[in-house]
């Protein structure tokens, strides 16, 4: 195959266009690894990409998509051979580096992870970045010292990718998850995730600006909000809880003191899954196939798109309609 079908962004004045473009191996950037794209997934950072002042691409035209599942086609690395089964997300995937919607992607090898026994590459892309996202956060808090049986844990942005994820993750693990969301209409489908109890996102972060320090509800938190319902979250974490944050969609200031830190010991930990360390990535990923992975991966689609249907799929996210992942199919 000479060309295949991609998703090219491209800046046009102070305008993105979006099309579905013929490219040619040669128009490809470097890496020691290419890659028949099977899965990739539609995230927020996605959707951004798609818009003008998204500040996600660096340069036009370009190629989104942060995550991707294949098989290996060449590989001039030695960890890789043709044939092999693959995940590759983050590092610059999708950012500088052309991403996953396209049929093929040429990938630097030290971004690329072999699929785990357990997982297939469609359930790996239904997990994509937001599942990885929050069971490195699962992750980081467990070797943080949380276990089952502290006390609740509270889950935010329930329904979208991440949270979603982190609700199933923790209740298959064993811990009592109190979820917070903004869709009234979604409570049942949290609850059939694993949460044993869903409030609403006023509830979580209360009326007026958050205060320094609230009851004590929670022993730990994860949080792909950010911005002052993090602050309210920080000031109702319980003596020696700690916070996961990985995001934010509720804005980038943090408007808390001191006090949850110094006065209750809370810590607040950090969640790069772009750049996290390749040991770790591996890790992740290999407890994902087997004790983190979700009973019921197929619950987590709100729908599966082909190439030319995925410009459709961006509003939805950018909206704040999304509803766990949207899967985009690109070879079988």
């Amino acid at each position: 195959m000479s060309q295949f079908k991609a998703l090219v962004v491209d800046k046009k004045g102070e305008d993105v266009e979006i099309d579905i473009r013929q490219l040619s191996f040669d128009d490809l950037p470097k890496g020691e690894v290419l890659i028949r794209v099977h899965y990739s997934g539609v995230n927020y950072k996605d959707s951004l990409a798609t818009i003008p002042n998204g500040n996600i691409v660096r340069n036009y035209p370009f190629v989104p998509g942060i995550d991707l599942a294949g098989v290996v086609v060449a590989s001039e690395d030695p960890r890789f051979k043709e044939g092999d089964e693959v995940i590759a997300t983050s590092y610059e995937i999708g950012v500088s580096h052309y991403g996953g919607y396209s049929e093929y992607a040429r990938i630097p090898a030290g971004w690329v992870v072999p699929l785990p026994e357990g997982l297939t590459l469609r359930e790996a892309m239904i997990i994509g970045t937001a599942g990885f996202t929050a069971a490195l956060s699962v992750y980081r808090l467990e070797q943080n010292g949380l276990a089952p049986g502290q006390g609740k844990v509270l889950v935010t942005g329930a329904t979208g990718g991440v949270g979603s994820f982190a609700v199933a993750i923790l209740s298959k693990l064993g811990y009592e998850v109190e979820a917070s969301t903004g869709k009234e209409s979604e409570h049942e489908f949290i609850k059939r995730l694993g949460a044993k109890s869903v409030i609403s996102r006023e509830e979580t972060v209360g009326p007026g600006r958050p205060k320094s320090l609230a009851k004590q509800r929670w022993i730990a938190a994860v949080d792909p909000v950010g911005g002052e319902s993090l602050a309210s979250i920080l000031s109702q974490i319980k003596v020696g809880g700690q916070v996961a944050v990985s995001g934010l969609t509720g804005g980038a200031s943090l408007p808390t003191t001191v006090y949850p830190f110094i006065l209750r010991g809370v810590d607040l930990l950090g969640i790069d899954s772009a750049y996290c360390d390749y040991q770790t990535r591996q890790e992740v990923w290999n407890r994902l196939a087997k004790e983190y992975k979700p009973d019921r991966l197929e619950d987590f689609i709100q729908k599966e798109v082909a190439l030319e249907e995925l410009p459709d799929a961006f509003p939805i996210l950018l909206k704040g309609q999304a509803k766990g992942r949207i899967l985009v199919h690109l070879n079988s």
